[in-house]
């Protein structure tokens, strides 16, 4: 089996702890052939550390898409630049893989929509959360109709104090915001694709700028102490969405909040027949599944057994950014479907910003 050529596009933080070791792990399926980086010393480095024989680097993204020998681009840049450099690959014949969000605004995210249905090519987004073994378990639970209708459910994104001090995540311009965009999209995503459920109406947002400010906001956070003069974002935000079915989802998001408990990637779910959580991140240093129902008359409660997944990990790639890159490139060698499809990243990226809509006009957002 020939080996997909891939291109990394950013080689920063996400690059080097997701995306790079983990096409190394699956090495029999792709190699990475180009690495571009506006700091070229770091394109250098990923290169050294993970480039296939004669891999070349390039400080300009249009250079290494002019570049034949690469078929698949992964784009690992701040969330602004998602749009640009993906809508660029697919004009230049390449396969793309997006890192999350999708994009910062609903208008970049319908470009980028535009132009892979033009191009002919496949394009997924990283929502690697799908890909651990306690989502894969109750989504096929969910598959199965176990939990009957899911009409009400919670998507969880809660840290206690773990704001990111490190790349661009306080930077407003460059990533459109905070942990709403950062984390919460993942818990929305996890959350829609248990439900199945792609179509919203409506949306109530709340969004806050409160602790990411104080001048004693840096303190005990997880990742050190941030600059609240250079904090640009949200701290924290919720929002209750209303689906056209009228199922309800309520997703909270922060990365500094006074609360006990933190988990992330998470979800509730609540159905005619059973309900079910998963509990990761933060408080849950082994990931848990529960399962809630009545047999016999009896409340019950099931567990599956814990994944040990981590939530802070750091150098080589995770179990499920393993298993996501291997579904990924598999996908394009057969010319099979990714499994996060790109009208589903979509929709997330859509209720993201109805949220910051509605926080902003102190109204509910119609889609």
């Amino acid at each position: 089996m020939s080996k997909v050529k891939i291109g990394i596009i950013g080689c920063g933080g996400i690059a080097n702890n997701k995306h790079m070791p983990s096409i190394k792990a699956n090495s029999e399926l792709g190699e990475m052939v180009a690495f571009c980086d506006i700091i070229v010393e770091r394109a250098e480095k990923a290169c050294k550390e993970y480039g296939a024989p004669g891999a070349k680097v390039y400080a300009d993204y249009k250079e290494l898409l002019a570049d034949p020998e690469v078929e698949v681009v992964h784009v690992c840049t701040p969330n602004v630049a998602h749009c640009p450099i993906t809508c660029d690959a697919f004009a230049a014949g390449k396969h793309v893989m997006c890192e999350k969000p999708m994009a910062a605004t609903v208008a970049d995210a319908q470009k980028m929509i535009d132009a892979w249905k033009a191009s002919g090519k496949m394009f997924t987004v990283g929502y690697q959360n799908r890909f651990r073994a306690d989502t894969q378990t109750l989504h096929a639970s969910c598959e199965d109709g176990e939990l009957g209708d899911i009409y009400f459910a919670k998507a969880h994104a809660i840290r206690r104090r773990a704001v990111p001090t490190w790349g661009v995540f306080p930077n407003k311009a460059l990533q459109g915001g905070g942990p709403l965009i950062d984390i919460g999209t993942h818990a929305l995503d996890i959350t829609l694709w248990m439900m199945n459920n792609y179509e919203p109406v409506s949306v109530s947002g709340q969004v806050f700028y409160k602790l990411g400010r104080l001048e004693n906001g840096p303190e005990g956070n997880v990742f050190g102490p941030w600059d609240p003069k250079t904090f640009e974002v949200e701290d924290s935000a919720f929002g209750l969405v209303k689906m056209k079915n009228g199922a309800t989802i309520y997703l909270e998001a922060s990365w500094a909040l006074n609360v006990l408990k933190s988990m992330e990637a998470s979800t509730t779910l609540c159905g005619t027949k059973a309900g079910a959580e998963i509990h990761h991140g933060g408080s849950y240093p082994q990931d848990e599944l529960i399962y809630n129902t009545v047999e016999h008359n009896q409340l019950m409660e099931k567990t599956i057994s814990p994944a040990g997944v981590v939530d802070f990990f750091e150098g080589g790639g995770s179990a499920e950014g393993i298993a996501e890159q291997k579904q990924w490139l598999t996908a394009i060698l057969t010319g099979g479907e990714p499994l996060v499809k790109p009208e589903q990243a979509f929709v997330v990226t859509q209720i993201l910003e109805g949220i910051y809509k509605s926080a902003e006009s102190g109204k509910e957002y119609i889609f």
